[in-house]
């Protein structure tokens, strides 16, 4: 099946490209119009390439005890890097995926297809419209990483977004969101001030250059109804190869300042990357 050439293939958000990793067996890279968007290692789910992934990753691990299975709704696809992790962690687990391009999911099933019983259920679909029809309190926990491009679309940004996350989350369920900004931070601190109108707990996690400004950078955003064990977080991100700070409380609330939450109407999507951000090195 691998057979350690490139594939390229015209999907419906642009040009994917799967690469394979030199250095290792069955790992691959997918990129969308040159954008890194995944990787994946068919012989290893529990390995996570890229630093934001792992951040993602931090959040399932602590959002139940150890290898206990979850219901889980991803907003956003890709070449399902994060399904595949929490079905390898965490057996048992009911995941659905909605991802709107179809084209993308096609060429993810044919060149990495998901293990035999995973649990995962994939939907071609938008990820508002599938978050709306989703039955009320039907998961433990929701992963929203959907980029247009290298931007999360608007309509992912809103109040009215955030509200629709609080009913599908159970009781104590989690909301972990990547998101992507750089100084002045006006995306970022709209979202944090959106996403703490709706739910009382919230954290971001981020690499301390990125937090100071210094460069553009994912941030990982979770929110919660109930407690986030942010001390725990904090350890585990501050032992990643690339640390991550965590950040919650006052210093949040600093952040966040005077920022208003965005409803529908005046959402509008993450900023463009500068040239080279999300650039394969």
């Amino acid at each position: 099946m691998n057979e350690q050439i490139p594939v390229i293939r015209d999907v419906d958000w642009g040009t994917a490209r799967l690469m394979p990793d030199v250095d290792t067996e069955r790992g691959w890279l997918l990129t969308v119009d040159g954008a890194p968007q995944s990787y994946v290692d068919l012989d290893d789910p529990t390995h996570l390439e890229f630093e934001y992934v792992q951040r993602l990753a931090h959040v399932v691990d602590h959002a139940a005890e150890e290898g206990a299975p979850l219901d889980v709704l991803h907003l956003g696809g890709g070449a399902l890097t994060l399904p595949r992790y929490v079905a390898a962690t965490r057996p048992g687990s009911r995941q659905d995926v909605a991802e709107a391009d179809r084209g993308l999911l096609a060429l993810v099933a044919e060149h990495l297809p998901l293990p035999e019983g995973a649990g995962i259920a994939v939907h071609g679909a938008d990820a508002r419209e599938w978050l709306e029809a989703a039955p009320d309190a039907s998961a433990d926990l929701l992963v929203a990483d959907v980029f247009g491009g290298s931007r999360v679309p608007a309509h992912l940004t809103s109040l009215e977004y955030a509200r629709q996350a609080r009913r599908v989350l159970r009781p104590g369920g989690t909301y972990v969101a990547n998101l992507a900004d750089g100084a002045p931070f006006a995306f970022l601190r709209s979202q944090l001030g959106t996403f703490a109108a709706v739910f009382p707990e919230l954290a971001l996690i981020a690499e301390p250059a990125v937090l100071r400004g210094r460069r553009f950078g994912n941030a990982v955003l979770v929110a919660s109804d109930g407690p986030i064990d942010t001390a725990r977080l904090a350890r585990r991100t501050a032992a990643d190869a690339f640390p991550a700070r965590v950040e919650w409380g006052e210093p949040l609330a600093r952040l966040i300042g005077d920022a208003r939450p965005v409803r529908d109407a005046e959402a509008v999507p993450s900023p463009v990357p500068p040239e080279g951000a999300f650039g394969i090195g």
